[in-house]
């Protein structure tokens, strides 16, 4: 008996996001009962869970700044397709899926991951330092993509509401794609020690000082398995979107409080990773996932709905409205200001987090 308990507890990374596979590919396009629900809510717990501990691996094995891009870009590559998916089944009632669910990953990556590792490292260290180089550029593409994006189109006047007009559009999508490429670039050839974790005297650490990295197999492995994990995350979280759907009505609260809820359990793997950074006083790492995963997210889901716009029918509707116009410019200039000095204390997390907090605040009180 132990031994099998020690075999299972050996190999739950590999079997749990198989496992969630399984109960996806049961349970799609289905009417769930409660007791479905709360099955795939385990699965989905669990996939998230084995998603974090792959992106480690392949993260220990191809280090810094590429294992936390993998993870970014891998949750986002899904997510749009999640989103393009919605969008096609959806209609009209679809036509601000595409800016919600960018704005909610904004928001919860920008002051949510962030606020919580400066917030953790802070806390256990009196002060989180990072590099402010590689943060600062990272953070300017963040805001300069959002601006871009979700800003611009609630003043242009060509078409009418909060929408670009086709040619804006393209010059949206190739100008996030355009700028997604050469921060990727920037990452990773040009300046990749921008983006390295620092000790608290300012010295660039470049190498791990934990266990010698896995194997080439062993990470390629964690790389496919990573995959089926995060499929099944963004998957699951779709098939109790309806249980959640009807908890929210049955509640009185707006619709808009799905698409944040479905937002924090997609991105719960990157806040796991990033929390588990922190906590190892490598705040950086934890920098990078969480404004990675927010340039990705604007910076691939833009274009993606560009060319989906194509053929989808209705309008696509991008720009915000006054309220998170506002918490958006917050953030931009809270951010700012954190990331000019390169160290933080427990007051900056705690600002961040309270811009998270009145996001969520105002989605369920608008």
């Amino acid at each position: 008996m132990n031994s099998r308990l020690h075999f299972l507890a050996a190999r739950w990374p590999a079997l749990v996001p198989a496992l969630a596979a399984v109960v996806l590919a049961l349970t799609w396009g289905r009417s769930l009962s409660a007791g479905t629900v709360a099955l795939v809510s385990c699965c989905l717990a669990g996939a998230v869970l084995a998603a974090v501990h792959h992106a480690e691996v392949i993260a220990h094995r191809v280090g810094e700044p590429f294992g936390s891009l993998v993870l970014a870009v891998a949750v986002t590559v899904i997510e749009v397709a999640l989103i393009v998916t919605l969008m096609a089944d959806g209609g009209d009632k679809s036509a601000s899926l595409a800016r919600d669910t960018v704005f909610a990953a904004v928001m919860i990556t920008c002051n949510g991951i962030v606020g919580l590792s400066l917030l953790v490292c802070a806390l256990r260290r009196r002060v989180a330092v990072f590099n402010a180089e590689g943060t600062g550029a990272a953070f300017a593409t963040v805001a300069t993509l959002a601006g871009l994006s979700l800003a611009l189109p609630t003043f242009t006047t060509s078409t009418p509401g909060p929408q670009f007009s086709p040619a804006q559009l393209v010059f949206a999508a190739v100008a996030s794609l355009l700028l997604y490429g050469l921060f990727v670039a920037t990452q990773t050839v040009r300046h990749r020690d921008y983006f390295l974790p620092v000790t608290a005297q300012g010295e660039v650490i470049d190498t791990d000082d934990h266990a010698d990295p896995p194997t080439a197999r062993t990470a390629l492995t964690s790389l496919g398995l990573l995959a089926v994990a995060l499929v099944s995350v963004v998957g699951l979280a779709k098939g109790v979107s309806p249980t959640i759907e009807s908890g929210v009505a049955a509640a009185g609260l707006p619709a808009s409080v799905v698409g944040v809820v479905i937002a924090l359990l997609v991105l719960l793997p990157e806040t796991i990773a990033a929390l588990r950074a922190a906590r190892r006083d490598r705040v950086q790492t934890s920098l990078n996932l969480g404004l990675g995963s927010a340039m990705a997210s604007i910076g691939l889901t833009i274009p993606a709905v560009a060319v989906a716009s194509i053929w989808l029918d209705g309008p696509l509707l991008l720009g915000l409205g006054a309220t998170h116009m506002v918490l958006l410019a917050l953030t931009v200039a809270v951010g700012t200001l954190t990331v000019i000095p390169g160290r933080a204390t427990p007051l900056q997390g705690g600002v961040h987090l309270s811009l998270l907090a009145a996001y969520v605040v105002l989605a369920v009180s608008p």
